[in-house]
């Protein structure tokens, strides 16, 4: 699956959930699905969350 395919399908679930249970559900299911997508990018180790909040913080590692 390609970035197109899964923004899709990501945009889909989430007008499902904003119809479903109004703005609450389409809230909660943004939130979970930012957590999940910060949870898999540690796990599969393309997201160093060490350099992520060094750089929010204006310092740079190297």
């Amino acid at each position: 699956m390609n970035g197109y395919t899964l923004g899709a399908l990501a945009g889909l679930i989430l007008a499902f959930f904003g119809l479903a249970f109004g703005i609450g559900g389409f809230l909660i299911a943004l939130l979970l699905g930012a957590i999940g997508a910060i949870v898999g990018g540690v796990v599969s180790g393309r997201l160093n969350l060490r350099a992520a909040v060094d750089a929010a913080q204006g310092r740079s590692r190297g």
